[in-house]
């Protein structure tokens, strides 16, 4: 009530809606009513205020008035305090685009401005490429949407035209406002300030050299449940020959499978179709596991179970003959000859699933500039083509090790607020989890510097732990090898089991103090050092 009538007073007797005769009267009201400074926690209100001229009310415009009270009263702040001005985001890139990519429909920003909406057809895609560049667009975002950006950044990419592939993460939309057009208006916001990371892809070759590996790990994939579907079809018969021998796709299993198909039922001569060391070492257990009911509904699955896994290898052996041509399109330039006198490094011998592609270990070596990644742990010529159709031969791309793990997902994340100090795991990519594969076949590894380091992590940590661990540290050197050259990774290897046996004889020592013994050199060491 107060303040009401202190604004009417204020105002009363001047002109109406005249706001300057209000500020001609201010010092009359400084005295009056005192005025104090505004502090953070007063509030502000943007208000008109009235007053009675005669009968009339009028309404008065006053900005902001700071209503307060202080020692001697109610204040009232007319006039705005001084405030610093707010810093804004520099934009970097007016002509920035964004689009939001779907499988029908693709909306198009630039700027944040109205967005322009395109089909995904081909030609479509070709209209949305000239729109872009009759507008003078140089950078494009996209968001990493399933398979539906690939075809749009193809035809982006041979127009010259810098496309950046982001995470969804980063184009997060404020709860509430998730439409297809404010998202790409947003993002091409965003995108002009300088806000959007983009992420890795790999050159054209590469993906071309990607495609087809991922469709044979697809392959791969059908071909094992197939030979599920074989161990079932056998198993309903009760025919136990999967848990005698190592394998059902092998030439032993294959020609007993094959001979059954065919009508063959005595156990005796099913069994002199198997290999020589399995008729010498389990006669006895292949031929009682040979006797079944021999159902005619489970023979038909089996038999559609090894067209099935046949059709599969057929497919897997079309996908290695296509892999073979890429790389003999891309491969780098001839290694150098080996210098005389040095021996060569022995090639490791290939895996069950492996590619059969003649002289593939020479291939990758020259697609890597002559470095031989196979002399690493647990890195084959298949894990190798693997690990490039993923990241590529160029790792520049990452500044350190260190972003090329967290990039592989095997570094955990961080999550600080105040005092509390913890960590978010990261989804581990395909070569993230290639890397762990590989890892999982050192667990048992005698390897000194590598199945130790296992060990001792599974022993403090668990498993997981330590197969991550393991995983990351593979990584590392992979990145070492293929940017500071196999030398220096190398030099760490040795540097590393030197380390490790030094750590050991310590250990052997305090034990032997501990137990009053004394550890003495071997023999051999005597001759060496005599």
């Amino acid at each position: 009530m107060e303040s009401s009538l202190f604004l009417s007073d204020l105002l009363t007797g001047h002109e109406p809606g005249s706001i300057a005769s209000v500020l001609r009267h201010q010092e009359q009201c400084d005295r009056s009513y005192p005025l104090v400074p505004c502090a953070r926690w007063r509030d502000w209100f943007r208000w008109w205020t009235s007053a009675h001229f005669g009968e009339a009310l009028v309404g008065f415009p006053v900005g902001k008035i700071c209503f307060s009270q202080n020692s001697t009263g109610l204040a009232v702040s007319g006039a705005r305090q001084p405030m610093n001005p707010v810093p804004t985001l520099p934009v970097l890139n007016p002509l920035a685009a964004f689009v939001d990519v779907g499988s029908e429909q693709m909306f198009v920003s630039i700027g944040g401005g109205p967005p322009e909406v395109f089909g995904t057809v081909t030609c479509q895609l070709h209209r949305l490429r000239d729109w872009l560049q009759a507008r003078g667009v140089k950078s494009i975002a996209m968001e990493a949407t399933g398979v539906y950006w690939l075809p749009l950044y193809g035809v982006l990419e041979a127009a010259g035209l810098e496309v950046l592939m982001v995470n969804g993460r980063q184009t997060r939309n404020l709860p509430g406002r998730k439409t297809d057009m404010k998202d790409c208006q947003w993002g091409a916001t965003l995108h002009a300030h300088g806000l959007l990371r983009a992420g890795f892809v790999p050159p054209a070759d590469i993906r071309r050299l990607q495609d087809y590996v991922r469709l044979r790990t697809d392959h791969l994939t059908s071909a094992a449940a197939c030979v599920q579907h074989q161990q079932k079809a056998l198993e309903r018969m009760n025919i136990k020959l999967h848990d005698v021998i190592s394998s059902l796709v092998g030439t032993s299993g294959q020609k007993v499978i094959g001979a059954i198909l065919a009508g063959e039922r005595a156990p005796e001569r099913l069994l002199g179709l198997c290999d020589v060391q399995i008729r010498q070492k389990k006669a006895a257990e292949v031929k009682e596991s040979l006797r079944g009911t021999w159902a005619e509904e489970h023979l038909f699955a089996l038999q559609q179970a090894v067209e099935d896994w046949q059709h599969f290898q057929r497919q897997i052996a079309a996908c290695d003959r296509q892999i073979e041509a890429v790389l003999h399109q891309i491969h780098g330039p001839a290694c150098p000859a080996p210098a005389a006198g040095t021996t060569p490094v022995a090639v490791k011998r290939p895996g069950v699933n492996a590619p059969q592609i003649p002289g593939l270990h020479g291939l990758l070596v020259r697609l890597c500039g002559g470095k031989d990644l196979t002399v690493l742990p647990a890195h084959t010529d298949y894990s190798l083509l693997q690990l490039i159709a993923e990241v590529g031969t160029d790792l520049s791309r990452w500044a350190t090790e260190k972003h090329f793990t967290a990039w592989l997902g095997l570094a955990p994340g961080s999550h600080q607020s105040g005092k509390r100090h913890g960590s978010v795991g990261r989804k581990r990519n395909r070569a993230g989890r290639l890397f762990c594969v590989m890892g999982r076949s050192l667990a048992r590894s005698k390897h000194i510097a590598l199945g130790g380091y296992y060990r001792r992590m599974a022993g403090r940590r668990g498993g997981l732990v330590a197969n991550i661990a393991l995983a990351r540290k593979l990584a590392e050197w992979f990145w070492r090898v293929m940017v500071k050259g196999v030398e220096y990774v190398e030099r760490g290897l040795a540097q590393y089991e030197e380390q490790v046996l030094e750590t050991k004889r310590r250990a052997l020592q305090r034990l032997a103090k501990q137990l009053g013994r004394v550890v003495l050199p071997s023999l051999a060491e005597l001759k060496a050092e005599g």
